[in-house]
C-alpha cells in the first residue's frame, strides 16, 4: 500500500505534466505527415484551449495543486501546435467524404450552422484573433477587484472544467457522423483513457488540494473517452455491430459501401 501510495505520490504529477505530449504528438506528427487533418475535429484544440486557459486564471484564485496548473500551460503550448498544423493541412472543401471535415467549414447543408460561422472560418487569421482576444480579456479582469470576487473565481473553475469534460463530445459527434474513426488516431484514444485511469487515481488518493470540481468533471470525461474507445472498437471489428452514419440517414439513404464501420473504410490510419 505504501509503494502505490508513493508510486501516486511522484508518479502521477509526471505522467500529468507530460500528459499532453503523449496524448498529442501521435496526432501532430501524422497530420504533418499525412499533410491531412481530414476526421480530426478542430474543436478538440478549441475546448482545450479555453479549458486551459481559464484554469491558468482560476489557479490565481484556488491556488490548487501545481501539478494541474503545470498541465494546462503544457498544454496550451500543445493545442497551439496542434491547432498551427491542423489549419496549415485542412481538406479542400468539396473533398470525398466532405462529412470528416465539416468542423473546418460551415459549408454541408447538414451541419449545425454556428454564428458568425464560429471556428469554423476558412482564413487562419480569426483562430488566432479570438484566442488572443480572449486571453486578453481574462487577463484584464483579473486585473480588476472582480478577481478578488469567490463567485467569480468559482465561476471560471466550474466552467473551465466544464468546457474539459466535453472534450470527447465533437469527435463522437463526427464519427457518428461520417460512420468510421478515420483520421482519429487510436495512440490519442489509449492516451486519454490511460489519462483517466491516473487522474482519478490522483485525484481521489493524492494529498495535495484538489476541488471536488476537477473530481466530478474528470468522471463525466472519463465516461465520455470510454465509449469513444467503444466507437474505435467497432469500427476496426474488435466489437460485432455497425453503424448508420447520421448524414446517411438524414438523406434516407440505405447503408452503402461507405456506411457501415469496418466495411469499405479499411485505409483508417489508426495504427
Amino acid at each position: 500500500m505504501y509503494l502505490i501510495q508513493q508510486a501516486l505520490e511522484y508518479g502521477a504529477p509526471l505522467f500529468l505534466v507530460s500528459s499532453p505530449l503523449t496524448s498529442y504528438l501521435d496526432q501532430i506528427l501524422s497530420i504533418h505527415r499525412t499533410r491531412s487533418s481530414a476526421g480530426f475535429s478542430l474543436d478538440i484544440p478549441l475546448i482545450m484551449l479555453v479549458a486551459s486557459i481559464l484554469k491558468v486564471f482560476y489557479w490565481f484564485g484556488e491556488y490548487y495543486s501545481k501539478t494541474l496548473l503545470a498541465q494546462a500551460l503544457v498544454m496550451i503550448l500543445v493545442q497551439i501546435a496542434l491547432l498551427k498544423v491542423a489549419l496549415d493541412n485542412r481538406p479542400a472543401v468539396g473533398a470525398r467524404n466532405g462529412i470528416e471535415h465539416a468542423p473546418f467549414t460551415g459549408g454541408s447543408s447538414n451541419d449545425f450552422q454556428r454564428p458568425y460561422d464560429f471556428w469554423q472560418w476558412r482564413n487562419t487569421k480569426p483562430y488566432w484573433l479570438f484566442l488572443a482576444y480572449f486571453s486578453g480579456a481574462l487577463f484584464v479582469l483579473h486585473l480588476t477587484p472582480l478577481s478578488d470576487s469567490e463567485t467569480y473565481i468559482s465561476t471560471l473553475g466550474a466552467v473551465g472544467l466544464a468546457v474539459e469534460a466535453v472534450l470527447p463530445l465533437p469527435q463522437i459527434v463526427a464519427n457518428h457522423r461520417s460512420g468510421s474513426c478515420k483520421g482519429f488516431r487510436v495512440s490519442v484514444i489509449a492516451a486519454w483513457i490511460l489519462g483517466d485511469v491516473m487522474k482519478m487515481s490522483y485525484f481521489f488518493c493524492s494529498q495535495e488540494t484538489i476541488p471536488w470540481s476537477f473530481k466530478m468533471c474528470g468522471i463525466f470525461q472519463c465516461i465520455c473517452d470510454l465509449y469513444l474507445g467503444f466507437q474505435y472498437c467497432l469500427s476496426v471489428g474488435l466489437i460485432p455491430g455497425s453503424f448508420v452514419p447520421s448524414s446517411g440517414r438524414a438523406a434516407g439513404s440505405s447503408v452503402n459501401h461507405e456506411g457501415r464501420w469496418g466495411q469499405e473504410e479499411k485505409d483508417i490510419r489508426m495504427t
